[in-house]
């Protein structure tokens, strides 16, 4: 069997249209269809390519040596949802395109490429929706986590974050940087801090707390500086409704529930 002939049939048994193989490694429909005529033959760089989308050396793709493709008992090789199985390896490719992306790519093991696709998960993730151990996407999951609007994971990068190191608009973590709010062990924010350690430029509320108005269990410093410890005892003891209303004066526009959790260290 002839490189025509190997590439028509690999196609054929995984329900590809020649535009969908054509979109996986970067041609045209026409580009694909004079190679399974016969008229052209593949760059080497797009041997490269079909050699692992289809999971054969370059000699078996060409017809040099036999193939001796194996599949798993439950996968049918014409099934059209694009499910692949090779050891460590496992891919899956929803038949069905989203502005030319599939709308599912599930790739796990070693492969050469992340999965891409409108929810993506695999080791690298790259889509709207995307989970992995390393994850790009509007919504993102993963160890490492970069999310144009949520992100959660060890490290989470996003408007909003969530991760043991969180940085966003929104950031909540073991060590949280956020512009407006920022809750975690440390904490540091340009508007709002709450945590263990808090700086923030605008309202700092925690055990240790830096900010415009600081408010600590143990230590405060900033322009007005509140139940911080003195070597006499307790100082600048006030009331919450005291507190909440120097905040407000200062941040006008400061979230209403910042003042449950005033209440609740001065408690």
């Amino acid at each position: 069997m002839n490189f025509a002939e190997r590439l028509m049939a690999l196609r054929k048994q995984r329900g590809w249209s020649q535009e969908e193989l054509g979109n996986q490694i970067g041609v045209t429909r026409q580009t694909v269809s004079k190679w399974e005529m016969g008229q052209s033959t593949p760059e080497l760089e797009k041997l490269v390519e079909l050699s692992r989308l289809f999971s054969m050396s370059i000699d078996q793709l060409v017809g040099l040596e036999e193939a001796g493709e194996r599949h798993d008992p439950w996968e049918e090789p014409n099934k059209t949802s694009g499910v692949r199985s090779c050891g460590a390896f496992y891919e899956y490719i929803s038949p069905v395109k989203v502005f030319g992306l599939p709308l599912i790519h599930v790739r796990w093991g070693f492969g050469p490429r992340p999965a891409k696709g409108i929810i993506a998960v695999g080791d690298c993730a790259v889509g709207v929706v995307a989970i992995g151990g390393c994850s790009l996407g509007m919504i993102s999951l993963g160890g490492v986590s970069l999310g144009l609007l949520l992100a959660l994971g060890g490290v989470g990068l996003g408007l909003f974050a969530l991760g043991g190191l969180a940085v966003g608009g929104f950031a909540l973590g073991g060590c949280a940087v956020g512009q407006w709010l920022a809750v975690g062990g440390g904490a540091f924010s340009n508007y709002l801090a709450i945590g263990g350690g808090a700086w923030s430029n605008g309202l700092a509320i925690g055990g240790s707390a830096q900010g415009h108005v600081a408010i600590g269990r143990e230590w405060a410093a900033g322009t007005y500086t509140l139940f911080q410890v003195s070597e006499e005892g307790w100082g600048g003891n006030v009331s919450p409704a005291e507190v909440w209303s120097i905040a407000k004066r200062e941040f006008p526009h400061m979230w209403g529930w910042v003042q449950d959790v005033i209440r609740w260290m001065l408690s």
